[in-house]
């Protein structure tokens, strides 16, 4: 037993190496600088691509196979799922668009399966893709900012298309350059608002330009900061649990550390639920403002 132990312990990575190799991607290079576009995390794009398979299949599967008779449980889960974004759309977005709940349904659902891959267990996919020659996998597309920013970067451009179809470029240019000052009115001076226009754009383009940051920032924040958690807590057990287990007081830590990762994956599980329904909600705001006059 003691040789068993002495072997485990031998061969568990240290902390450095092992929370390294869960934060690195499955890329083709590294990074040349901040920005580099040549660099594709291969993990990411087939995971995404993946889920996105997984929710377009399911549904259009319960949609061919809907009955007006007594549902089945997963018609009726996909039915109550597109109620509750369909009621969302309903009660935020006042115009008449026919490509904003699809839109939201999708951002809700694909999200939510990026985020419900973190509550894997942290070495089940890594460990299988390390078995067949891959020497890194990340498997929440979520905590890869090229995804995240893709995404929010996509309801931008949608945020622009419409202010600009709705209002005219000229509208969309005034609402930015022209509002707050000075007051806009039949006696607004016009002279006066042209001055004002530097000091509009000021104020109005940063709060402009954060959606798509926050959009991105706030879903990968949580769902890294969920990863990371995981990380120690599967760090805390290949530490201290399998160097102990000739002991009464290591076999309590690996309990311990399994109940505290119980824990933390339901708790995270809400958290991933919480940011789809952010991100889709935001999104719907977002487009509705771009949709209406000011």
């Amino acid at each position: 037993m003691s040789n068993f132990v002495s072997q485990v312990a031998a061969e568990t990575p240290n902390a450095t190496e092992y929370i390294a190799h869960h934060l690195t991607f499955l890329t083709n290079h590294k990074p040349n600088g901040l920005l580099d576009l040549s660099v594709v995390n291969f993990d990411s794009v087939v995971i995404s691509i993946v889920l996105a398979l997984v929710f377009g299949g399911s549904f259009i599967i319960a949609a061919r196979r809907a009955t007006s008779g007594t549902p089945g449980k997963w018609q009726n889960f996909v039915e109550l799922v597109v109620s509750f974004v369909d009621s969302q759309v309903r009660g935020i977005f006042q115009g008449d668009n026919p490509l904003i709940a699809p839109l939201a349904l999708t951002i809700f659902c694909w999200v939510f399966l990026f985020n419900v891959m973190d509550v894997l267990p942290i070495d089940l996919l890594p460990g299988a893709a390390g078995a067949v020659g891959l020497g890194h996998l990340r498997v929440v597309p979520s905590i890869d900012l090229n995804v995240v920013f893709a995404l929010s970067l996509t309801v931008f451009i949608l945020i622009i298309y419409y202010s600009i179809t709705m209002k005219g470029l000229g509208g969309f240019l005034g609402e930015l350059s022209l509002h707050p000052f000075p007051p806009s009115g039949k006696q607004a001076n016009i002279a006066l608002r042209i001055l004002c226009i530097p000091l509009n754009l000021v104020m109005e383009l940063p709060t402009f330009i954060a959606r798509p940051v926050s959009l991105a920032l706030r879903l990968y924040g949580n769902m890294y900061a969920g990863e990371m958690v995981f990380v120690l807590i599967a760090l805390l057990t290949l530490s201290s649990g399998f160097a102990a287990l000739a002991s009464f007081g290591g076999w309590l830590s690996i309990v311990g550390s399994v109940l505290v990762g119980l824990v933390w994956t339901a708790f995270d599980l809400f958290v991933g639920v919480l940011q789809a329904f952010i991100f889709m909600m935001l999104t719907i705001v977002y487009l509705s403002q771009a949709s209406e006059h000011h």
